[in-house]
């Protein structure tokens, strides 16, 4: 398949926040530039996993059921779901609340940054858009 323009899948809105969400939580320079230096207009890691499962419940069931309308196909779909069920685990674990120190210390997390890594760079890469651009603030997005 090639590569297509965001706006192209019927909900790109919900693509866009959780692609959103897959960057920021796959880039650890922005989880020090940003998160742990407190920076404004860019939540937290909790506001990033909420972006992720917030629209698409995949805290319920997977990725597979949003190909054709969030996701391209079957492989974005178990990316994000990989990327998800893994950040969803230490988000549990820790607590939705916990200080953004508490998710970059977890054992689990080089583990959640890498698979959020591929989904993003895999959705990023299909909307024809550079995987390696620094995350936009919310207010971007929105």
């Amino acid at each position: 398949m090639g590569v297509m323009p965001l706006t192209d899948m019927p909900w790109w809105r919900w693509r866009t926040n959780v692609r959103s969400a897959l960057h920021m939580l796959s880039d650890p320079v922005f989880h020090h530039e940003y998160w742990l230096a407190g920076r404004e207009g860019y939540g937290d890691v909790t506001d990033a996993v909420y972006r992720l499962v917030e629209d698409t419940w995949l805290d319920n069931w997977s990725a597979e059921k949003y190909v054709g309308t969030i996701f391209r196909d079957s492989a974005e779909a178990a990316a994000v779901d990989t990327a998800a069920l893994r950040v969803l685990r230490i988000m549990h674990q820790v607590g939705a609340d916990a200080p953004v120190s508490a998710y970059l210390e977890h054992h689990g997390w080089p583990e959640a940054v890498r698979a959020a890594r591929e989904a993003h760079v895999m959705l990023a890469t299909n909307d024809a858009e550079d995987p390696d651009v620094p995350p936009r603030s919310l207010d971007v997005i929105r």
